[in-house]
């Protein structure tokens, strides 16, 4: 009985960290029915850029169904779509990196990952994002960009 309240904070920790942190579900689409199990689909979420504020990516991505995809232990595909927007006045709180990881989420239960990257294109005075997934060993080439114009009155700060 000891072990039983460790267990229990083992296992809600677990559950919280598999969670996409400052991930905002948008919608989803069926894309292939499945008798058992939730159907296959197409999941839009939303991310807000931590440091850069007025600015979200929103990325879309397949999302296997079925028994395995129900116990979360279905290997999703590589392929993802991003589309990052203004959606308020941008403030930048603090000097941005030249590249920065905005965003990961596991894909698979061990080794694949879904990524959101930065990137400072200071000569056009916008940020750039991009989005790719990658294993533990070989990753994907596909992958997905955007950009947000900043105005000119404002330059972005660099470290």
């Amino acid at each position: 009985m000891k072990r039983s309240p460790f267990l229990f904070a083992f296992a809600l920790s677990a559950i919280f960290l598999a969670l996409p942190a400052g991930a905002e579900p948008i919608g989803e689409v069926d894309t292939a029915f499945k008798l058992i199990g939730p159907d296959h689909k197409i999941v839009v979420d939303a991310y807000d850029d931590p440091k850069v504020s007025g600015v979200t990516c929103y990325v879309s991505r397949a999302k296997k169904g079925g028994i395995s995809g129900a116990l979360g232990i279905a290997e999703d595909k590589s392929e993802a779509s991003i589309a990052c927007r203004q959606v308020g006045p941008v403030k930048i709180t603090q000097p941005l990196p030249q590249r920065e990881e905005v965003y990961s989420e596991r894909l698979s239960i061990l080794f694949k990952r879904l990524r959101v990257v930065r990137l400072v294109d200071a000569q056009r005075n916008a940020l750039v994002y991009l989005t790719y997934s990658d294993l533990l060993i070989d990753g994907s080439p596909k992958n997905s960009v955007t950009a947000v114009a900043i105005d000119r009155a404002s330059p972005i700060p660099l470290k």
